[in-house]
């Protein structure tokens, strides 16, 4: 089944919000075996939504249309599908009835304009939305299908998930189940170079992306369940394993805190941190993890040189080797171990502004870590966007960090 996602809505065209309904379906579909082919944004313009209404109409067995159905005049969903389909609006008393309920318990007055939600044409079967005013339409014609879903996010969430996606999953042959390995220290094209033997398979299909939080593999196979699915998939997993090893970290909802988090717990050890240019995230980002107050002792955020001081690091090392430096950020974890009394400290110190700091330039980053006693220092040189710094430098403290849990 080929489908067709159409957002409707000239505040998209604009920049205004961003298209978040197309990205929620083309994250629902695979699931159920449906295969999307084209997006398409509109704004709200009569002979623009036909035209590439007409269009889907003649290359997908499935168009879903988000957006438009309000009561106002520049919601013009329902006459431009009614205009391709060849049939004429008529009010149904049913959906009036049901609308003026609903503003009655609301304490208001059902305005006339909201009459025009009620309209539906011969082929449509209309789609309750208890959370908003506006009807779906399922419509199906000439071996096609066509769902019309309200614009708020709230509204059509809903709508998909109880009334449309349990029809389509009766009208699909298949589901479309995936999983996804995230992979830490190694780069986009060396993880393609070394998947590629595994990589021209048709079902299930392996894809290589680079995110955040490292190279992500996405391992997918169609199949009539699910259970057939995962015995397409086992192979293919194992081998992935075999080929990447320890450089997988996590899969499909892991986050990297709670990887890390996982191996302190199950080693026993304790975490504590001290902060300069990350400012408190790196702890932040730690105790996301459920349970990280049995393994994290704490943690400091010492912007000024004399804060590192009264931490506890050594005034010789920074008058020696400067706040920004691999000896200040190993003397930080020393001194944010040894102060909550932590098997393991975590420094930070870098310059994450525009403007440099201490001759140093900025996007500069060092990261210490006193490990029971094994010392080791990481440098990162990232560009100079403050946020983007901040959070690459976490990133890569619990990347080093899981490598030496794992050595």
């Amino acid at each position: 089944m080929k489908a067709e996602i159409i957002s409707i809505g000239t505040e998209l065209l604009l920049g205004e919000i961003p298209d978040t309904n197309a990205s929620y379906l083309a994250s629902q579909l695979p699931l159920l075996g449906i295969d999307l082919n084209w997006v398409s944004q509109v704004g709200d313009n009569h002979a623009r939504l036909v035209e590439v209404l007409r269009r889907a109409w003649d290359r997908s067995d499935l168009i879903i249309t988000g957006g438009g159905l309000g009561p106002t005049e520049d919601d013009i969903t329902r006459e431009v599908v009614a205009e391709l389909l060849g049939e004429e609006m008529i009010l149904d008393q049913t959906l009036v009835s049901e609308m003026e309920q609903m503003f009655l318990k609301r304490g208001w007055k059902m305005p006339e304009r909201n009459l025009k939600q009620a309209m539906v044409t011969s082929s449509v079967t209309s789609v309750p939305n208890p959370y908003g005013t506006a009807p779906g339409w399922w419509v199906e014609k000439d071996g096609r299908m066509l769902v019309t879903l309200p614009g708020p996010p709230r509204e059509l969430h809903r709508m998909w998930t109880q009334e449309i996606a349990p029809r389509l999953r009766k009208k699909s042959t298949s589901i479309l189940v995936s999983r996804v390995f995230k992979l830490l220290t190694l780069g986009e094209a060396t993880v393609d170079e070394m998947a590629s033997p595994l990589l021209s398979s048709t079902n299930p299909t392996i894809g290589v992306y680079a995110k955040f939080d490292g190279i992500h593999l996405r391992l997918a196979a169609k199949a009539a369940n699910e259970q057939a699915a995962l015995d397409l998939m086992a192979p293919f997993e194992q081998q992935l394993r075999d080929i990447f090893g320890t450089n997988i970290w996590g899969t499909d909802d892991d986050t990297l805190e709670s990887a890390v988090g996982g191996m302190l717990t199950e080693k026993g050890l304790s975490l504590a941190t001290m902060e300069s240019c990350t400012g408190g995230l790196l702890a932040s980002t730690i105790t996301d993890a459920p349970g990280s107050s049995a393994y994290f002792k704490g943690g400091l955020v010492t912007y000024a040189t004399q804060s590192k001081i009264d931490s506890g690091v050594d005034p010789a090392v920074i008058e020696k080797h400067g706040v920004i430096s691999a000896e200040t950020a190993l003397a930080m974890a020393t001194a944010a171990r040894d102060r909550f009394g932590a098997d393991i400290g975590i420094g930070v110190t870098g310059v994450a502004g525009p403007d440099g700091l201490d001759g140093k330039d900025a996007g500069t980053v060092h990261i210490g870590i006193d490990y029971q006693g094994s010392k080791k220092n990481v440098f990162i040189n990232l560009p100079p966007r403050r946020i983007e710094v901040k959070r690459r430098a976490v990133l890569l403290a619990l990347a080093e960090l899981r490598k030496l849990l794992i050595a």
